[in-house]
Order: structure tokens, then C-alpha cells, then sequence
């Protein structure tokens, strides 16, 4: 049986988690305006993210029901994870509807933009990225990651041994010069009480 019309990433995970994942990662996304995850995660959920964008653009009732028939609407939390009780938003559907679409309303597409981060996950040592909606001003500081190559580590491995070496060869010349130098001052000094 072929595969034909199968499209996106399986990411390690049967239909429901995967979804279930992509589900609450769009959450975040809104909710938080920025989130940490891997780079193929990010790229599924930024599709995901953007689509429902577009849909809360046009704000009616049939968008406003498409959009929490994908998401399964959740209330919003504070910092300390307490229900937010007080203002016109308290879940994430509201809030896509009444802070981030109207934010976007002269954009054509492009809401939302992945940065790479020199981190790496502690387990397993992948590479995180950083999906942020376009709404957060804060622009992209540091460098680029160098590449993992291992050509360019074994490169470095040897200038740093080749600097140490040096730099051992250069201490052991100097002490050396400092022991020649001692005898012969020793003599000296033994010529100069002998006379």
C-alpha cells in the first residue's frame, strides 16, 4: 500500500498524541507568545499556528467554531498558574480573537518566526528553537551557533594542543636558560672569593 496524500511529520508519536501535542503547543504559543521546542516540532505547530491565525482574522461565528473545534478551548494562567479571573480574556480562544488577530490585521501571512538557540536539551541533546509570535518585540541578539562538525572540533582539539605544547615548550626553554645562567653566576661568584 502506498502512501500518497500523507502529509506532515510523525514526530515519534501515534495520530492522538500527536495532535494532543500540536494542540497544546498552539495553546502556549498564544497563551505565552513564545515557546521552546525542538526545530520539527516548530515547524509543525507554526503551520498549525498561522492557519488559525487567518481563520481569527475574519472574526465571525463559523471561524470563532472552526477555531475552538482545532483547539479545544483552555482558560489563561498568570505566572503562578492561578486562573486569570478579572478581564474580557480568560482563554486562549479569547484571547486569539481579541488581542492577537486584530494585532495582525494588516499582515498578508508571517505571523509567527523560529529562532535558533545555541542550547541544547540536556537529555538528548537536541537542538531547541524559539517559536515566537511576530506581536513580541524583541529582536534576535547573540551570533549564529557554529556547527557541530567534527571536523571543526578535531581542528580546534589541535590548536588548543598545539598552543599548550607551545606554550610548555616555551615555559621548560626559560627555566632552562635560568638553571644554565645560575651555574655559571655560581662560578663567578666562586672566582671572585677564591681571589
Amino acid at each position: 500500500m502506498s502512501s500518497h496524500m500523507i502529509r506532515g511529520r510523525q514526530l515519534s508519536r501515534d495520530t492522538e498524541h500527536r495532535k494532543a501535542m500540536r494542540r497544546n503547543l498552539v495553546q502556549s504559543l498564544f497563551e505565552h507568545g513564545k515557546v521552546r521546542t525542538t526545530l520539527p516540532k516548530a515547524k509543525e505547530v507554526k503551520a498549525l499556528a498561522e492557519k488559525l491565525i487567518t481563520l481569527a482574522r475574519r472574526n465571525d461565528l463559523t471561524s470563532r467554531r472552526r477555531v475552538i473545534s482545532i483547539l479545544q478551548d483552555r482558560r489563561l494562567v498568570d505566572e503562578n498558574q492561578d486562573f486569570i479571573e478579572e478581564g474580557p480574556t480568560r482563554t486562549v480562544v479569547q484571547k486569539l480573537f481579541n488581542d492577537i488577530a486584530p494585532s495582525f490585521g494588516d499582515r498578508p501571512g508571517g505571523y509567527t518566526r523560529i529562532i535558533k538557540l545555541a542550547d541544547f536539551r540536556i537529555g538528548d541533546g537536541g537542538s531547541l528553537v524559539l517559536l515566537q509570535l511576530l506581536t513580541e518585540k524583541s529582536e534576535p541578539r547573540g551570533t549564529a551557533r557554529r556547527s557541530a562538525g567534527l571536523r571543526r572540533k578535531r581542528n580546534e582539539r589541535r590548536h588548543q594542543f598545539a598552543g599548550r605544547a607551545l606554550k610548555a615548550r616555551q615555559t621548560a626553554g626559560a627555566t632552562a636558560a635560568q638553571t644554565a645562567e645560575k651555574p655559571q653566576a655560581d662560578a663567578k661568584e666562586g672566582d671572585q672569593s677564591s681571589a
